[in-house]
């Protein structure tokens, strides 16, 4: 479907907030475009006066100064005009991208399921900065151009009208060509923007995984799938650039052919004596710029159309809704002293790109307040999907789960997240220095506070040791930490942000023994005072916990203590028999 320049309208609620500005860099674009419109007219007094026989110096000179303070007031409205507009466009496009980007990270987890990061990441840049050069300059260009098109057009009609009939339907023949190359070229400028968010989305991939990729050195592959992505984008480009080209050729040489035939048509009329040498100078000019407006109009145009690309790719991210289930009027529960209470009540959830196969199936269960449970069960039992619905990240297709005697979808989403922390099989740490990572979940604490989450998740040693401390910066994904550090600053955040529901998920699975033994000691001071779910494979890690659950195919098969399980010689006495080598 051709984007159309109406799509640029869904930028209208970003300029409501600058109508002062842009009432100002309007009046500036119309007195500028006026200073230019008066130039032939005060030109044409001149000729004509300097050719009579009585003209004087003085009167001769006062001209020139008439023609030397438009000039100045030109260049003062321009000046104002080119201020206004790209201030103007600067902002707009800063609101755009943070807006675009602040929607974006409250998506559900199914729009990044099925969104590629690097096509985010394009339109936030690319699409952006597209609509800043329209905003900034290209806007105002053409609308400065189609003020001076329709003032010389309508002063040609006053000072010259059967000539102008003649322009008119030179124009007509113009634009209806013009028209039919627009289309194409604004059809080509949405192709080519998504081929370059093609191409970003398979860079994001890759550099993200560029360990796997060395491993198995795949790195010519990768680089032929890129080479072979941008070619496609390549071809699209040109595409677009020869339309464009052709565009810009057929409007040059019309709006020459209108430019000459004016002047022919003037010349004419001068040796006929029904016209003076001055307004003929006149007419040249207001077709000049006639011409002249058309012609950036037309390269105006094909600007504006991939603007209209960019914003219809950014008013559709921000269109995109969550998909999870809002409230009108949000619950708020009462903060716990000795954590949460969780109640789960006939939970069924399958995956949006699965809907044949229930992940979780009638799951029910009950924990109280400082109760540690572990959840155990093969791969793909449904344990980590238990966590992404406790936090919201998906909702459930029926069934409920209950938070502090609150069900978790009549809470608004800050609200329920800040009871949690996760401390993850993976830990993200941000580029950022030790001390922004710890406060991640607690920006405004204090550097006692951070010092003292450390201590507690036995991270302070190692940090000690760093070149800067707190203050040492750890580079992308923290690429300067063993698995083992990572994961006690991961605890440490967790520790600082002291919230009453603690999520370990496989938090010492990838460590060596000694790694282990120092985390594992870290999460349980981490636990203690709170409500604590651990996922875990290895059951050495789970068998001080209060309760365990044991699910199987999305549903809970047995709960018990480690020895009640043991006891019972189900499915957690095979794990723990393949596991400990033992039989029961």
């Amino acid at each position: 479907m051709p984007v159309s320049p109406q799509s640029l309208s869904g930028l209208a609620p970003f300029l409501r907030p600058y109508r002062l500005h842009l009432f100002v860099a309007v009046v500036f674009l119309l007195l500028a475009a006026a200073a230019t419109l008066a130039f032939p007219s005060v030109l044409r007094h001149l000729i004509d006066q300097g050719f009579a026989a009585d003209a004087s110096q003085d009167q001769l000179a006062l001209n020139f100064l008439y023609l030397f303070a438009l000039a100045v007031a030109l260049a003062v409205f321009s000046a104002g005009r080119y201020f206004a507009v790209s201030w103007l466009g600067e902002r707009i496009t800063a609101d755009l991208r943070n807006a675009v980007y602040a929607h974006v990270l409250r998506q559900s987890r199914t729009f990044f399921e099925t969104t590629q990061s690097g096509e985010v990441l394009s339109r936030l840049t690319n699409d952006t900065t597209l609509v800043q050069t329209v905003l900034g300059s290209s806007f105002s260009m053409g609308l400065r151009n189609l003020l001076m098109g329709a003032g010389a057009l309508a002063m040609l009609v006053w000072t010259n009208p059967w000539l102008m009939l003649q322009v008119v339907l030179v124009l007509v023949a113009v634009i209806l060509p013009s028209v039919y190359l627009g289309r194409r070229v604004r059809r080509l400028s949405r192709a080519s923007q998504d081929r370059v968010a093609d191409s970003s989305a398979i860079a994001a991939e890759v550099l993200n995984a560029i360990s796997v990729v060395q491993s198995y050195t795949a790195e010519r592959r990768e680089t032929a799938r890129f080479i072979d992505s941008t070619q496609k984008t390549l071809r699209t480009a040109l595409g677009r650039i020869r339309a464009r080209a052709v565009l810009v050729g057929f409007i040059i040489i019309a709006s020459s052919a209108v430019l000459l035939w004016g002047l022919y048509m003037g010349t004419l009329a001068v040796q006929a004596g029904t016209s003076t040498a001055g307004q003929l100078g006149e007419t040249v000019l207001y077709v000049v710029l006639l011409a002249s407006a058309f012609a950036v109009l037309g390269e105006v145009y094909g600007d504006i159309a991939r603007a209209a690309g960019a914003t219809e790719r950014l008013m559709e991210l921000l269109n995109t809704e969550s998909g999870l289930r809002t409230v009108s009027q949000p619950v708020q529960a009462p903060w716990p002293e000795g954590g949460s209470s969780l109640a789960l009540e006939s939970v069924r959830f399958h995956y949006p790109s699965r809907p044949e196969t229930w992940a979780l199936n009638e799951l029910s269960g009950v924990i109280r307040p400082g109760q540690t449970v572990a959840v155990v069960g093969p791969s793909g039992a449904g344990k980590t999907t238990l966590f992404d619905l406790l936090m919201r990240f998906y909702d459930p297709q029926s069934g409920r789960i209950v938070l502090d005697g609150v069900p978790i979808d009549q809470m608004t989403l800050p609200a329920l997240r800040e009871r949690m922390a996760i401390v993850p099989q993976e830990p993200v740490i941000f580029s950022g220095t030790v001390s922004d990572n710890i406060r991640y979940g607690r920006p405004d604490a204090s550097l006692q506070d951070v010092q003292a989450a450390a201590r507690a998740a036995y991270a302070e040693e190692f940090i000690a040791n760093l070149p800067e401390g707190y203050d040492t910066y750890l580079g992308d994904r923290g690429v300067r930490l063993s698995g083992g550090q990572r994961q006690r600053i991961a605890i440490a955040r967790a520790i600082l942000k002291s919230p009453p529901l603690l999520l370990l998920d496989e938090a010492t699975s990838a460590l060596d023994a000694h790694s282990e033994q120092m985390v594992q000691a870290a999460l349980d001071k981490a636990m203690l005072g709170r409500t604590t779910l651990v996922i875990a494979h290895r059951l050495a890690t789970v068998q001080r916990a209060d309760v365990i659950w044991v699910l199987e195919r999305g549903r809970l098969i047995e709960q018990g203590t480690h020895a009640e399980l043991l006891a019972q010689g189900g499915l957690y006495a095979s794990l723990a028999a393949l596991q400990f080598n033992t039989s029961h």
